[in-house]
């Protein structure tokens, strides 16, 4: 008999591949402009925290996590040539905060302290896209955060052990996702609104 975690997590893993479907699509079609940094901080955190959880015991339920991270790479890269170009100081600063994370975790040897630093520095990175999305909420794929968030739900789910190391950071997710889609949803209709006037 098939653990259910493993169902679980495979399911979570299957979600974010599907999110990038829409998020490709709307990349190459130009409607959507990933912000190089973030998205390159996505994928740097993400394998950290993915291994931090993997050496605490979250097997299945850290899959989705790893998965994700590897997409955060793909889209950092399309960012190269497709995505947002405004790079400003606190993006630096978020990126030198991401390689800190790397840097103090391989130091310490501390997972948990590694996925603490984590979930601050990628609040760091999330800003660039929230700054991006207030002024032109039109050009992220919501519908990505909104799986991703899912995929993240069901990953706790799948989590093999809890503790702070496994939990932690898709538990941030769910909610900095959240907050995102909610800001995105609002400003879209703010400036639709203002279109019709």
């Amino acid at each position: 008999m098939v653990d259910y975690k493993i169902i679980l997590g495979g399911i979570a893993s299957v979600i974010i591949l599907l999110s990038c479907i829409p998020y490709f699509r709307d990349v190459f079609k130009g409607a959507t402009k990933p912000h190089i940094f973030s998205w390159f901080i996505w994928g740097l955190l993400g394998s950290v925290t993915y291994a931090a959880q993997i050496i605490k015991g979250a097997g299945a339920g850290a899959w989705a996590n790893g998965v994700e991270a590897l997409i955060c790479f793909v889209i950092a890269s399309l960012a190269i040539s497709r995505g947002e170009k405004n790079i400003t100081l606190t993006d630096r600063l978020a990126l030198g905060g991401a390689i800190l994370t790397l840097v103090l975790w391989v130091l310490t040897k501390n997972p948990l302290a590694a996925v603490i630093l984590a979930v601050i520095v990628d609040g760091l990175a999330y800003f660039p896209t929230f700054r991006k999305v207030y002024y032109k909420p039109h050009e992220e794929t919501v519908v990505y955060f909104l799986l991703n968030t899912v995929s993240m739900i069901l990953s706790l789910f799948a989590l093999e052990a809890y503790n702070a190391t496994t939990w932690l950071y898709p538990v941030y997710l769910v909610l900095i996702n959240s907050a995102f889609i909610s800001m995105s949803l609002i400003r879209r209709k703010i400036i639709d609104s203002r279109r019709i006037v």
